[in-house]
């Protein structure tokens, strides 16, 4: 919600702005896999309890990087993301 948010708001900053697109993508994405996942059973739930920690980590790992000043790029995402953000004109 943060990351759409921030979108929203900031007109300025890249920097913000890249992060602000990268957690939206990053966490949009997480939790529509986990809700699928969720609903098949057993190994399916596991899975999802999985992929809710992987993003936890992947949110203490973006908000250490942009703390500390550093454009961090999530394998994959980081590109996806520095690509809409270019398309992105809100």
């Amino acid at each position: 919600m943060t990351g759409i948010i921030l979108l929203l708001l900031e007109r300025e900053s890249d920097f913000v702005r890249f992060h602000a697109m990268q957690s939206t993508i990053t966490f949009l994405g997480i939790t529509v896999l986990a809700w699928i996942l969720a609903v098949i059973p057993f190994i399916g739930l596991l899975l999802s309890h999985l992929l809710w920690l992987l993003g936890v980590i992947l949110w203490i790992v973006g908000m250490v990087k942009a703390y500390q000043g550093e454009r961090y790029k999530f394998p994959f995402i980081g590109d996806l993301a520095e690509q809409w953000l270019g398309k992105v004109n809100i």
